[in-house]
């Protein structure tokens, strides 16, 4: 059994999908019988790891950071087992607890004599920042960064006897840092593994959206958007993203390999990624929610699946959807659709082009016989909303305030 750990820097209180490569890493080790340690970064997410970044990032408050591991733990014990009897339980730490009574006077006599300046500076994450490309430079701060990572996997190795670090191809010079001071200190036995950086097929940035990043908390990324943000990946993607992200056996992968070859339009690839994804994350019930909310939109969807929708849900599925804003008094007293579709809401040019279409006219999924018929508060959805439907595919949001 080997012990093997993945840092993680606590800079939001919610990981996003760009952490889940690492996770899984934590993940198959786990499952193969090891030990693995998830380090949230309570005293390194106070200087900011300068890898991969042009400019120094805001430095966190100490109140922020503990509500922020705290946040990370839960979304942790999705994928890791904290509670179990077994010799390889998961463990979580934060070098907060280790670095906070640590002198500088002693953290650079002890520490900082073991690597040269020479190292530091060869480092590429040190070498961009203080190239032309950068015209902020780097501080003394950021610079200590690979130190005091180097430090995390040392105080690991000597209290847990973690041999490996895990993570993202651009931590490659702070690991390294690490296994350099194990080296020079203790002589104790220290490895490094990491991964590439997962990116699109198109070479854009996996993870981010036009909205941000996909994050693990479903209050910052509704577990619809999170379902529909798998669905949605290219062919490419989901053929590389089913490996990395599930735990899926390859011969079922490969199964569905052959099936999307056999009949791309039935998506079999992206389908399972996003129902399996869904469910480690959010679990079954909201995959469940996610499903039939997607089924709204291809006209399958009823009235009661969208009674059962939370508010974010229901704004998730119908984002961007044209919106008016109704009088709450005149939905009260009751009023006739044409007068609602017409003059108080401009679903339609006019009262007799709605009758024109009233065929084709639903009110929460239910379809309207007459432009006489009223609509009154047992209407609303959430205490405030009316989804309208003209035809197939156009939708109208009345918000009732």
């Amino acid at each position: 059994m080997t012990t093997a750990y993945v840092g993680i820097d606590p800079t939001a209180d919610s990981l996003h999908i760009g952490h889940l490569v690492s996770i899984m890493l934590l993940k198959h080790l786990q499952a193969a019988g090891h030990k693995p340690i998830a380090l949230v970064g309570g005293a390194t997410g106070m200087i900011g790891d300068p890898s991969m970044k042009s400019a120094e990032r805001n430095l966190l408050d100490e109140q922020t950071l503990n509500h922020n591991v705290a946040c990370i733990k839960k979304q942790l014990e999705r994928f890791l087992d904290f509670d179990s009897k077994e010799p390889n339980a998961a463990i979580l730490v934060n070098n907060y607890e280790w670095m906070k009574g640590y002198s500088f006077i002693n953290f650079i006599r002890d520490i900082g004599k073991h690597i040269t300046v020479n190292y530091m500076m060869a480092k590429d994450s040190v070498k961009k920042r203080l190239s032309a490309e950068s015209r902020e430079g780097m501080s003394f701060t950021e610079f200590s960064y690979q130190l005091m990572q180097g430090y995390d996997f040392l105080y690991l190795n000597e209290h847990y006897g973690c041999k490996l670090q895990l993570g993202g191809s651009d931590q490659w010079g702070n690991i390294t840092t690490g296994t350099e001071l194990i080296r020079r200190t203790s002589g104790g036995e220290a490895y490094a593994l990491v991964c590439p950086l997962i990116t699109k097929a198109d070479g854009g940035k996996f993870g981010k959206t036009e909205s941000g990043n996909i994050w693990l908390d479903p209050a910052k990324t509704s577990p619809y958007k999170f379902y529909q943000f798998w669905l949605n990946t290219s062919d490419a993607d989901a053929e590389r993203y089913i490996k990395i992200f599930t735990l899926l056996p390859i011969e079922e992968i490969e199964a569905l390999v052959r099936q999307q070859a056999e009949d791309p339009g039935l998506r079999p690839l992206q389908k399972k990624l996003a129902e399996q994804m869904t469910i480690m994350v959010h679990g079954q019930e909201a995959l469940d929610t996610a499903i039939e909310a997607s089924q709204i939109l291809f006209g399958k969807g009823s009235t009661e699946t969208l009674r059962k929708m939370d508010e974010q849900t229901f704004l998730s599925v119908f984002e961007g959807v044209p919106t008016f804003n109704v009088s709450r008094d005149l939905i009260n007293a009751g009023v006739p659709v044409a007068d609602l579709l017409t003059t108080h809401a401009a679903v339609f040019t006019s009262k007799s082009e709605l009758r024109r279409n009233v065929a084709g006219l639903q009110i929460n999924k239910q379809k309207v016989a007459a432009p006489e018929d009223v609509v009154d508060a047992s209407a609303l959805l959430d205490g405030k909303y009316i989804l309208v439907q003209k035809g197939k595919k156009n939708f109208y949001i009345l918000v009732v305030a």
